[in-house]
């Protein structure tokens, strides 16, 4: 019987309930924290959650406020939701459900995927019973050293925070902690709340306050004045400062708080995957992408950098080109970032606080002053060098062309193509691949929600569900997912979704028979491109035969999607004008180009570690690895004095 102030419902219901009254809020704007729920459903959820979204949509009329949308692969959805948060600067996202066993597990790479690039996410995997009454059943892992133990611990390393409710009173305060997790942009990344499929069906009385809409402040804390006129000191020393944006001075809208630094100073700009867009195209102290995928501006700056500010970034390898980017003997870290924890890298001086706080205070502290005027030449002519070769990419040579096969095109050209013919607020997309290398180098940004690359985990198959994130995000871009053949065949079930909410995405899908990218890694590294390429088995038992006679295209068209193929750079143009017109709720758009993988865009020579073979028969290897070896000689540790007095020897 239900008491004054408490209202029945099951786990599953009350879960619902409250999820759809939760808000985030951040300078003053307030936006639904849960833009809705994708699911799979299965025995485990489909009487539990299933049951729950089921009845809130009928009570609300087909309008409910937490919508939900039936996915077609459980880790697609999670990288729809990752991609939709990202998008909204993570102060939305989505749940999503699976069923008990396969249909949870399925989501830990989107769970790692998540956590790796500290994205809110909320995971509600399906648990066996919590009774055991009919234990063992289907889908449950038994094992011997522990009773409690079900398929879902596994995700408790890839989150930033696991519960399981075993008993409808643990429900309050393991969404309370999860709503804490979600909207905490230090803690932020996967959040994962596993329910056994009996207590989700569990019926029990709540108190009515759980289900009040309920605001969760999404802080800025400042930085410590002192470390800020530390930092300030520190680059007032400096004759060659240089700034690294990483993907917190998106998150933090700090694009006009970093412009007005550099616009004051003169400094110089270099940008990871995640902070791609930080400056837009043009801007007099963008050198665009830093390390391995980096420009050669904005490396050849950094090799000489004495100074490195890095404004929200996590210092990946691909960054640091392995550390061996920054190369001044003297170099020295100063860290703006929200997290402690990656404000402490390289020994650098942290400065901890929010990205677009910390900035406005540095420049009030670095008043008056300014990089020399020969520096900054120096960037301009740089800068120009490289962008030469952008165009030279974008519309290669009739020498380039002409040694092509009939209809293939070149990556950098279908870069260029897309680029110059998508609007400056159109979103391009991309995960893993050589494709997310050449958007780092040549994609001209122009507005700073226009670049969509997980580089964090690189995951193939991210593309396709994460342009259906973004879309839903924002209907009024259009979404241009860069996808090889290599990352579509992963994961392109998401296009049936796409078509089933009527979701307009353009996918355009590269066709270059293998792995364009991992092919270039391997004979780099004396593999001779072993394994690397879509071939038929020869007589002598190699995969080294015909390419296999896949027809992407059809697939697509089989799954819903308006195909278009092409064979020219002007059948490209038009494609991309077609899809463009094509009309906002009709549905995915796949143009379908090959490549050809042996022409590669301009390189900046910049290295990545990827051990090479000490010992082996191959010439190939042998010769890879004395390279290796030289690269690894000039790997730097870092570990300089920070502070500012003290003109230091290093370690």
């Amino acid at each position: 019987m239900t008491g004054p102030g408490t209202v029945r419902l099951t786990v599953a219901q009350a879960t619902v309930r409250f999820l759809a009254a939760q808000w985030s809020e951040r300078d003053g704007e307030r936006q639904r924290l849960f833009a809705g729920a994708f699911g799979i459903f299965g025995h485990g959820n489909v009487a539990g959650i299933g049951q729950a979204l089921l009845q809130q949509e009928l009570a609300a009329g087909g309008h409910p406020e937490l919508p939900y949308v039936l996915a077609r692969n459980e880790q697609a959805m999670v990288h729809s939701a990752v991609a939709y948060a990202r998008q909204k600067d993570r102060l939305q996202t989505w749940a999503c459900t699976a069923s008990i066993g396969p249909g949870s597990t399925n989501m830990l790479t989107g769970a790692a995927l998540a956590t790796v690039n500290r994205i809110p996410v909320l995971l509600l995997p399906s648990d066996t019973f919590a009774t055991r009454v009919s234990a063992p059943v289907l889908q449950e892992l038994e094992t011997t050293y522990g009773g409690d133990v079900t398929v879902n611990d596994a995700f408790r390393p890839l989150s930033r925070h696991f519960d399981r409710v075993v008993r409808p009173e643990q429900l309050p305060s393991a969404l309370l902690s999860a709503m804490r997790v979600l909207t905490d942009p230090v803690e932020s990344g996967a959040v994962t709340l596993a329910l056994p499929q009996d207590v989700q069906a569990e019926a029990h009385d709540w108190p009515v306050e759980l289900f009040t809409e309920r605001t969760w402040h999404v802080a800025r804390p400042p930085a410590e004045r002192a470390r800020i006129d530390e930092a300030a000191e520190i680059v007032r020393t400096a004759r060659r400062p240089m700034i690294v944006a990483g993907g917190g001075v998106h998150y933090s809208r700090a694009e006009a708080a970093l412009a007005q630094l550099v616009d004051a100073t003169g400094i110089p700009v270099g940008e990871s995957q995640a902070g791609k867009g930080s400056l837009p195209h043009g801007h007099p102290q963008q050198l665009g992408a830093v390390g391995s995928t980096g420009t050669t501006a904005a490396n050849a700056i950094a090799a000489r950098a004495d100074v490195v500010i890095g404004v929200g970034t996590r210092y990946a390898d691909f960054t640091t080109a392995s550390r061996t980017v920054f190369q001044d003997e003297g170099v020295r870290f100063v860290n703006l970032n929200i997290a402690d924890f990656d404000a402490a890298k390289h020994a650098g001086l942290t400065v901890v606080g929010d990205a677009r706080e910390a900035l406005t205070e540095l420049t009030a502290a670095l008043d008056g002053y300014v990089v020399d005027p020969a520096y900054r030449q120096e960037q301009a002519s740089l800068w120009q060098e490289w962008d030469e070769q952008v165009e030279r990419a974008y519309h290669p040579s009739d020498e380039v062309t002409d040694a092509l096969a009939p209809g293939l095109l070149t990556q950098g050209e279908v870069i260029g193509v897309i680029n110059e013919h998508s609007d400056p607020r159109d979103v391009v997309l991309c995960a893993a691949g050589s494709m997310p290398g050449d958007l780092h180098k040549l994609w001209r940004v122009r507005d700073r929600k226009g670049y969509h690359v997980e580089y964090g985990y690189s995951c193939m198959g991210y593309e396709v569900p994460a342009a259906l994130g973004i879309r839903l995000s924002d209907e009024s871009r259009d979404v241009f997912a860069m996808v090889g053949d290599g990352g579509y065949l992963m994961m392109p079930t998401e296009l049936v979704t796409a078509v089933q909410e009527r979701v307009k995405v353009i996918v355009v899908l590269v066709q270059n028979h293998g792995f364009h990218s991992i092919g270039s890694l391997s004979e780099s590294l004396g593999s001779q491109r072993f394994g690397t390429q879509y071939r038929f088995r020869t007589d002598d038992g190699r995969l080294d035969g015909d390419h296999l006679p896949v027809d992407l295209a059809a697939n697509a068209r089989s799954l819903g999607a308006h195909v278009i193929e092409v064979h020219s750079r002007k059948e490209l143009e038009d494609a991309v004008a077609e899809a463009k017109a094509a009309p906002p709720d009709g549905g995915p758009v796949v143009i379908h180009v090959e490549t050809d993988p042996l022409v590669y865009a301009p390189d900046s020579k910049a290295w990545w570690d990827v051990p090479v073979s000490q010992v082996s028969e191959l010439d190939s290897t042998r010769d890879a690895y004395v390279e290796y070896a030289e690269h690894k000689a000039s790997q730097r540790g870092y570990l300089r004095p920070t502070d500012s007095k003290d003109p230091g020897g290093g370690v």
